[in-house]
């Protein structure tokens, strides 16, 4: 019983620690579709409305940076779960 349990926790590590790697891959992706979709947007505005282009650009810097921060920080939580 006792190697069964110590084989649970081996497991349930090894688990975590690969879920939190897949875990960040999707995080670093689902970041870089969010900002794709931010430039796209913000490109398409400002050929809409050339007179409004620093508006735009603040905005879309504004909404990157967001998007960032809240990446990293996962990845931050991600890596620390895996070496942890």
């Amino acid at each position: 019983m006792t190697t069964l349990l110590a084989l649970l926790e081996i497991t349930g590590v090894a688990i975590a620690r690969t879920g939190a790697a897949f875990a960040a891959g999707i995080i670093v992706l689902a970041a870089s579709y969010g900002i794709a979709k931010i430039g796209a947007a913000a490109l398409e505005s400002i050929a809409r409305q050339p007179e409004a282009a620093g508006d735009i650009r603040g905005s879309m810097v504004v909404a990157a940076a967001l998007i960032e921060g809240v990446s990293f920080f996962a990845i931050i939580i991600c890596t620390l779960v895996i070496l942890l």
